[in-house]
């Protein structure tokens, strides 16, 4: 029985001393095969190679085998003109790093920027893009917002009119501006409509008095109210313009 235990407790003495080896040798392992470099592929332009350094440092100070992926992926995702990003280990010392960059298609309020699809994203500056059309409205509804929006400049467009801003206030009123400045107000309800008897007007009132109002308002059942801008010559209301029959 003695003997029995005498080899048990050799036998327990040389598996720990094995785990030992394992350990110090995984250890060295572990310390042979740090982070030497990081790939970073992609087409971008606004997006820096020091806003992604910025983000990913804290988590490339490590060996290969404990570099957090997921952690990485999280960070680098954050960033604000970053749309997707795969992250990936090269082994033996290399973090692989593909990002893809936003679209900015509208501006969203003073400081957002709207995609093509409605996601709003806040760079560190916009002063780049004031060259975008201008949309406003209720927080969450940038998509909604974002889709009327481009139903109204069609229906400018079609009069070879365009778009400078586009808003929508809390109470769902909409308010438009060309890129002449003519300010139009729709109101609530029956927005499109309302712009379309307007467009349909345009016509007959040819040109020159379009180009001499200053604002529209579109916010009447059956009708419309204009100001005229203060360097705007006196019109003759006696004969309105009529449209050529062929």
């Amino acid at each position: 029985m003695q003997v029995v235990k005498t080899l048990l407790f050799f036998a327990l003495l040389a598996l720990a001393a094995w785990g030992l080896k394992q350990q110090v040798v995984s250890d060295k392992v572990t310390e042979s095969l740090p982070i030497r470099y990081v790939s970073i592929r992609g087409v971008t332009q606004y997006l820096t190679k020091d806003d992604i350094k910025t983000a990913m440092m804290p988590l490339v100070m490590t060996n290969i085998i404990d570099a957090d992926v997921q952690k990485i992926h999280e960070a680098v995702t954050k960033l604000p003109w970053v749309k997707s990003a795969a992250v990936s280990r090269g082994w033996p010392d290399i973090i692989n790093l593909d990002v893809y960059e936003r679209n900015a298609y509208v501006r969203w309020g003073k400081n957002g920027l709207l995609t093509e699809h409605g996601e709003l994203f806040t760079p560190s500056s916009v002063d780049q893009f004031q060259s975008l059309l201008l949309v406003e409205g209720p927080k969450q509804q940038e998509a909604k917002t974002l889709e009327i929006m481009k139903g109204v400049r069609t229906a400018l467009e079609d009069q070879a009119l365009e778009l400078a801003e586009f808003k929508v206030n809390d109470r769902e009123a909409w308010e438009i501006k060309l890129k002449t400045g003519l300010e139009i107000l729709l109101g609530r309800t029956g927005q499109l409509k309302k712009l379309q008897r307007f467009l349909d007007t345009m016509p007959i009132l040819g040109q020159e008095k379009i180009a001499a109002m200053a604002l529209v308002d579109l916010r009447y059942p059956n009708g419309y109210a204009v100001s005229w801008k203060p360097e705007s010559e006196p019109i003759d209301w006696g004969k309105p313009k009529t449209q050529e029959t062929k």
